[in-house]
């Protein structure tokens, strides 16, 4: 474990390659899984900001959920996650016609139509926060359906943390992830 202020990173974070190869696995994590992304409290009402421009992209199926049961509830393990449909998909995600998988908040933010990108914990995949007493975990998720990451991730030489760069620094600031990276560059690592 790396400790940068208040949060522990582990060392699978920093040692470990990923690059995500959408043409591999065509954004399956969107649909995968027992239940929808983490949501942090504050993107709530960004996603309830959102949700009239999205809301043409969403499928009927998801549409129908939303109207049901809202955007977001609380899981079995008492986080707030987005909504999903029959246990699987989440109801933002939006079927390309070339078989891609996507976000309709990402979409719409790349289409300068709204500022909320998408939940953090979307943008940080394959990284997990889990909350400690004192801390923040920053912690690797080592999922099957991201294999052909991993192997692009090697190929290429580019670390977890390097690849999530754009996110890390969305979460916690240019200063943490220097902090970061200059741990990793200087081999204090190694000490561990």
């Amino acid at each position: 474990m790396l400790q940068v202020g208040k949060t522990l990173i582990s060392l699978d974070v920093l040692e470990k390659q990923f690059i995500c190869d959408i043409g591999a696995c065509h954004g399956v994590c969107c649909v995968e899984g027992d239940s929808g992304a983490p949501v942090e409290a504050d993107e709530i009402e960004q996603i309830e900001q959102s949700i009239e421009t999205v809301w043409p992209m969403l499928s009927d199926a998801a549409k129908a959920e939303i109207k049901a049961n809202g955007t977001t509830y609380i899981d079995d393990e008492g986080d707030t996650v987005t909504s999903i449909i029959n246990g699987r998909e989440c109801v933002f995600t939006v079927f390309e016609p070339d078989g891609t998988i996507g976000c309709a908040f990402e979409k719409a933010w790349a289409a300068g139509k709204i500022p909320f990108r998408k939940p953090i914990s979307c943008h940080l995949y394959p990284i997990r926060l889990t909350q400690l007493k004192n801390y923040l975990a920053v912690n690797y998720n080592n999922w099957h359906i991201c294999s052909a990451a991993r192997i692009l991730g090697r190929k290429e030489g580019v670390p977890v943390y390097v690849f999530l760069k754009e996110a890390l620094i969305r979460k916690f600031g240019e200063d943490w992830y220097h902090e970061v990276d200059q741990a990793v560059k200087s081999g204090i690592i190694e000490q561990f």
